[in-house]
């Protein structure tokens, strides 16, 4: 009841909030106008005011590409040159990603390329099933057993498994890599907080720009083949062990800080006795996110030579063989389901120690690990003289390709009017008319537009950043090409947040409803982003309708899931003195509840813009002609400069999003305290 003050202030809106939020009104309103007086007047004013002058432009794609070239034929430190460094780091990566290889997909091979040998078979499906069900149980018991066993033996029935076992053993290598060094930049941070200032940006840049773009480089420096694929995997999967690494740290009580002082505790006992153990949960949290995010980059490193379940998807999109592609994906997702709640389920689990008594031998002390032991020998032995536990039976294998393929077909024949009509209708009416309007906004009008809104909403260094940021993009050349982003990115997040937020509204209100929604969106963000692409090509071909409607089904899951958030959160004293006060349903909804939850709405409205522009790259393979098609380009030509120009544009208009919401949220927190 102490809080019932401020929150009637939220809903009442208090005189100082009304008029800060005029000021705001009259601010953007002001602002609107100028930019439409600059487009007005800007023919008079020269055409450099709507076309950045080419004699402007800064030529960082030249300069980077000469950055690079020189790093590959001329840097050295001495001892050794840049190239023998990268080589090094690539032969050490390959040396463990060789043994799991080995282990799970080709067996011990003797000679190399088409001459070798196998000299000892890799572990039998019926082996790696046991194994994996066996640490389900130990981990979260029957239940999950069952569905880890249930996952594999999706691999395993509908012809995944060799796939599926080599895209396992670049988890393998790339997590455990990912965590340790996100965990060390963590810990750094925590304890130098001059390097979290030099590190923050670059996480940010990390987690902004599009893989595509430092595929180049990575190929540049590391070769083509599974390790660079790895190594761009750990650049993508690493910022989130990292962050969560700071913030687990910093939630450690101060009690038990001081209690390690008390102790006496070394600052090494410290870090490594008290601090990381204390933040244990926290940082299994990032290992979940190391494992999510280094599943959803297997397709993109297939590019470079990672082979595995994103060969066989990216394959099948080149092929627009839509069953092979979604039975791939739909594998990839298996795999990705597994290794979540195997994950989820070790970061929760809390076993105590056995009494002292019961630890007499080695059984007892590590029951899992000798029964892992046994299965291992006895399933390689039974592999050897049973072939069909060695490798399952081919003509046992279950395949629902050609069901996939015959649905699109029929919907095709049955439904191809309707399709195109629907196609040309919302690019003719929506789309081009939108693109146009953007493509003919002045450049100036638009950064001077940025920086007065950064000012507003968070003073003279957000207006620096979002007034600066925009101004680079411009000055680099990719202008234009940033216009035609934000446009599919922005007609894809409006429609995105048209489904999502009304769904989210509805799912905050019915349980039942939102467990299946749950169960919905953690299939579409398990999903990797090249699977979306298969069907709506099929039906649609290709162009900016297509990659709209693959985006927003990218997207969408975070509109839905920060809306029933922020409702659910929606204090109930607040809803019971609405009623009290003899509020309707849906003034109780549209006054008190929306009002209240808008902030985490907005936040993810943030998160609807990060996983647009992260599918944007991907829509550039059916035709779109934005930054994605520029980085995807300069990936075919081996052009880094041009690349990463076009990635950290695309990396730009993400943090000026990102900035800008954020902080439009957290003023409208402050207003509601």
């Amino acid at each position: 009841m102490t809080h019932a003050p401020s929150h009637r202030l939220a809903i009442h809106d208090t005189a100082p909030a009304r008029a800060s939020g005029m000021r705001d009104m009259v601010m953007f309103g002001g602002a609107a106008v100028l930019l439409l007086i600059v487009w007005q007047i800007g023919p008079s004013l020269g055409k450099w005011v709507f076309d950045y002058p080419k004699a402007w432009q800064i030529p960082a794609a030249r300069h980077i590409g000469r950055w690079t070239k020189w790093l590959l034929d001329d840097a050295t430190f001495g001892l050794f040159t840049f190239t023998d460094l990268t080589r090094f780091i690539a032969a050490v990566i390959d040396i463990p990603y060789r043994l799991a290889l080995s282990l799970l997909a080709t067996g011990f091979l003797s000679g190399q390329g088409s001459s070798a040998v196998q000299v000892f078979p890799p572990l039998s499906y019926i082996a790696v099933l046991l194994l994996v069900t066996l640490a389900g149980y130990y981990a979260g018991g029957r239940r999950l057993a069952v569905l880890v066993a249930a996952c594999f033996g999706f691999l395993i029935v509908f012809g995944q498994w060799t796939s599926a076992m080599v895209t396992l053993a670049s988890i393998l290598v790339a997590v455990p890599i990912g965590v340790v060094l996100g965990l060390l930049l963590g810990l750094a941070a925590y304890r130098w907080p001059l390097f979290e200032k030099a590190l923050t940006p670059l996480l940010d840049l990390m987690q902004t720009i599009p893989v595509f773009a430092y595929l180049v480089p990575i190929l540049f420096f590391f070769g083509f083949g599974p390790t660079a694929a790895i190594v761009a995997t750990l650049i993508y999967a690493l910022p989130p062990m990292a962050r969560i690494t700071v913030l687990g740290l910093r939630s450690v009580p101060s009690e038990i800080r001081d209690l390690g002082h008390m102790v006496g505790c070394s600052r090494r006992q410290m870090t490594w006795k008290i601090m990381v153990p204390s933040a244990a949960d926290a940082l299994m949290v990032g290992v979940n996110q190391v494992i999510m995010l280094s599943l959803n980059m297997v397709i993109i490193a297939s590019m470079i030579g990672a082979g595995g379940l994103g060969f066989d998807v990216l394959g099948a999109l080149r092929r627009l063989d839509i069953g092979a592609g979604l039975e791939a994906g739909f594998a990839i997702v298996a795999l990705a389901v597994a290794l979540d709640r195997l994950s989820q389920a070790l970061a929760q689990k809390t076993g105590a120690p056995l009494p002292a008594e019961h630890r007499t031998s080695i059984i007892a002390r590590h029951p899992y690990l000798v029964a892992s032991l046994v299965i291992i020998v006895v399933g390689f032995v039974l592999g050897l003289l049973l072939p069909a536990l060695q490798t399952f039976p081919e003509n046992l294998t279950l395949s629902t390709g050609s069901f996939w393929n015959e649905v699109v077909r029929w919907i095709n024949v049955n439904f191809f009017d309707t399709l195109e009509a629907l196609r040309n209708i919302v690019l003719l009416n929506v789309l081009v008319p939108f693109k146009r309007f953007l493509g003919e906004l002045p450049w100036l009008g638009v950064v001077l537009l940025l920086a007065l809104a950064g000012y507003r909403l968070g003073g003279f260094r957000l207006a620096l950043t979002a007034g600066g940021l925009s101004f680079l993009i411009a000055a680099t050349g990719q202008w234009e090409k940033a216009m035609i982003t934000v446009y599919l990115c922005g007609i894809s997040v409006i429609v995105a947040s048209l489904i999502g937020i009304p769904l989210g509204i509805l799912a905050s209100e019915r349980d039942r409803l939102w467990r299946w929604l749950q169960v919905v969106i953690d299939t579409l963000q398990t999903l990797p982003s090249f699977v979306y692409l298969m069907p709506v090509v099929m039906l649609f071909r290709v162009g900016d309708f297509t990659a709209m409607i693959a985006i927003v089904a990218y997207a969408v899951a975070p509109a839905i899931r920060y809306t029933v958030l922020g409702l659910q959160r929606v204090d109930p004293q607040v809803v019971e003195a609405g009623r009290a006060m003899g509020c309707t349903p849906r003034q109780i909804l549209t006054k008190i509840k929306l009002r209240l939850a808008l902030p985490e709405i907005l936040l993810g409205l943030n998160q609807t813009i990060m996983f647009a522009l992260s599918m944007l790259v991907i829509t550039a393979l059916v035709g779109t002609r934005d930054l994605g098609q520029e980085v995807y380009i300069a990936l075919t030509k081996a052009d880094t400069g041009r690349g990463i120009v076009a990635g950290l544009a695309v990396a730009f208009i993400a943090i000026i999003a990102d900035r800008l919401i954020s902080a439009g949220a957290a003023r409208m927190k402050e207003r509601m305290a």
